[in-house]
């Protein structure tokens, strides 16, 4: 609890599970990313095609 941890990810976390397959791998790893993350989802346009 005394250190940070960020990850960044373009798939979003509704489709972990289907990415990850193994149910089991699937929510030992998504209990412990997202039980006390918080959540950041951006929306909108990509910047790249604004560009």
């Amino acid at each position: 609890g005394r250190a940070s941890t960020i990850v960044v990810s373009q798939l979003p976390v509704t489709k972990w599970f289907e990415t990850i397959g193994d149910s089991t791998i699937a929510d030992a790893i998504l209990d412990r990313l997202v039980h006390t993350a918080h959540r950041i989802e951006l929306k909108g346009e990509s910047m790249r095609k604004k560009q």
